[in-house]
This record gives structure tokens, C-alpha cells and sequence, in this order.
């Protein structure tokens, strides 16, 4: 019996800190929806109480430090199972790159074990789960469009932004997000994104007022630490794009762009400047 879950990429629309909280974790308002570029998940009974990960990219760990792995061990504990599991990891998704692929490997794990197993949990029962496990985790088991507050794990369901492209463009160069929050000082953040205001965006469906409204209070940080980053946000934005953004802590850059054609001519410039590059669509 093999199990197929497709684990697909996030990008965020806005991206706001409040304050550090006492747990050590950041208190955040981020407006998050999925693209339609993804990781693929192959999940089989190996007849034992093994529990394996195999994959065709060399650039993941696949022991207790690959959160698919740490998600099955997690159910395996918490529910008793005896049973295990191999899963075949398909890589789409650039590693480090600000658009969740680890926390939707993890969620793809979750719900194709909740399968083979036949655990019966519910996606609420499984975002509680996810959220042991990562602060994105819980976003990429429910999928679409929503606003994750909290330290990420509370999800309100919004509506998905209206159909368009999305250059997806990451450098070579590979952000921790641990760096990034340790030189965030969320009290001198001068200007705030409004959740309020992409909210009322994506209800009114207005392509123009999601691009206006794009905001990620983590660029200024991840700016200084990779000067690459704010250069490849330039020439996107030199380039045509109706609106850019850096993805979560970076460092993959994104473009939303309404016509095909532009969004072709897009990746045309941007691949003088970086190799990885992809043109995908909004889902939903």
C-alpha cells in the first residue's frame, strides 16, 4: 500500500512581529497562502517497526533531524503505534529558503501517516500535532489562505488571492531563521504591515491592493545580513513586477505578476543573477 501527499511551498503576504514573548518565541500576525510548487511525499508499510526516509536531493538530512522523520516519531509516541513506515521524499522545494519546505514535508508526513496508519485524527487534532513541531507546520497541514497568529499556530481561514503568477527566485545562499530573529528588535520597528488591510484585499479579490499591501518585517534584518537579497528584490522590482517581497526570513525573493507573458520575461532577466528561479501559480 503506497500513500501519496503533495507538500506544497508557502509564501507570505505579510509578515509582522509584535513583541518577544516569555516563552522566547515571537509574538506574530502573518498572512500566508501556497504556491503551487511542492515537494512529493511517498509514504509504504515496510512490514516492520522501522522508520526510514529516503530522497533524491543530498542537501536534506534524513535521520531524527528531518522534521518528517521527527513528525513520525511524534505520532508513533503519542498514540502507540507499533508499526512503521518508509517515505520517499521527491525534493522540489529549495532548502533554506523562506518558504517552508521542511514544515510542509512534516505536514505531507502527518496526514499520509494518519492514513496508513488509521489513526482517524482530525486537521484539527493534526495542526495541534504540527504545531509541536514547528511554527509553520500547523499552516501547511490545513493549506490555502489564512492568518497564523501567536507564535504561528493559531489559523484563521481567508480568502485565497486572486489567480496569478509567482517568481519565486532564491540566491545562493542559505538564511537561518534562529540569526534572523536574534537580530530582530521588534520593539524599534517603526512600520507595520497591516494584516487588517490584506485581509480586506483578498476579500474584495483585488490583485492591485495584495500587491500595495505586501509587507515582511524581517527584510530590514535579512538585508543587512545578505546585501544579495535586497539586490535581487531590485531587480525584480526593476523588472516589472507588480509586487515583491522577501518569503518569512529568506532568502527567496517572490514577484507577483498578473499576465503570463510578463512573468516569463521576469524569469528571463532574473536568470543572469540567480540559478534558481521558478515561475508557479497561486493555488487555491
Amino acid at each position: 500500500m503506497y500513500i501519496y501527499e503533495k507538500a506544497p511551498a508557502k509564501i507570505n503576504l505579510m509578515l509582522d512581529v509584535l513583541h518577544k514573548r516569555n516563552d522566547g518565541f515571537h509574538e506574530v500576525e502573518m498572512i500566508m497562502t501556497m504556491v503551487d510548487l511542492a515537494d512529493r511525499l511517498t509514504l509504504s508499510d515496510p512490514g516492520s517497526s522501522r522508520i526510514s526516509l529516503s530522497s533524491q536531493s543530498g542537501y536534506i538530512p534524513l535521520d531524527d533531524k528531518n522534521l518528517a522523520v521527527r513528525a513520525a516519531r511524534l505520532l508513533r509516541q503519542r498514540f502507540g503505534v507499533s508499526r512503521g513506515v518508509h517515505m520517499h521524499l521527491e525534493k522540489r522545494i529549495p532548502v533554506a529558503a523562506g518558504l517552508a519546505g521542511g514544515s510542509s514535508d512534516a505536514a505531507a508526513a502527518l496526514r499520509g501517516l494518519n492514513r496508513l496508519w488509521e489513526l482517524g485524527l482530525s486537521m484539527a487534532e493534526l495542526e495541534e500535532l504540527g504545531a509541536e513541531l514547528g511554527s509553520d507546520v500547523p499552516f501547511c497541514v490545513r493549506g490555502g489562505t489564512a492568518l497564523a497568529t501567536g507564535r504561528g499556530e493559531r489559523l484563521e481561514e481567508l480568502p485565497n488571492p486572486p489567480r496569478c503568477w509567482v517568481i519565486l527566485a532564491k540566491p545562493p545562499i542559505n538564511v537561518s531563521t534562529a540569526d534572523v530573529y536574534g537580530n530582530l528588535k521588534a520593539a524599534e520597528i517603526d512600520v507595520h504591515p497591516s494584516a487588517s488591510g490584506m485581509r480586506q484585499a483578498l476579500e474584495r479579490g483585488s490583485f492591485a491592493d495584495v500587491c500595495g499591501g505586501l509587507g515582511n518585517v524581517l527584510e530590514d534584518v535579512t538585508l543587512k545580513l545578505y546585501p544579495d537579497v535586497g539586490r535581487l528584490k531590485g531587480v525584480m522590482e526593476h523588472l516589472g513586477a507588480d509586487g515583491v517581497l522577501m518569503s518569512g526570513s529568506g532568502p527567496t525573493v517572490f514577484g507577483l505578476v498578473s499576465k503570463e507573458e510578463k512573468a516569463k520575461r521576469i524569469c528571463n532577466g532574473l536568470r543572469g543573477f540567480c540559478a534558481e528561479v521558478y515561475a508557479v501559480r497561486t493555488l487555491g
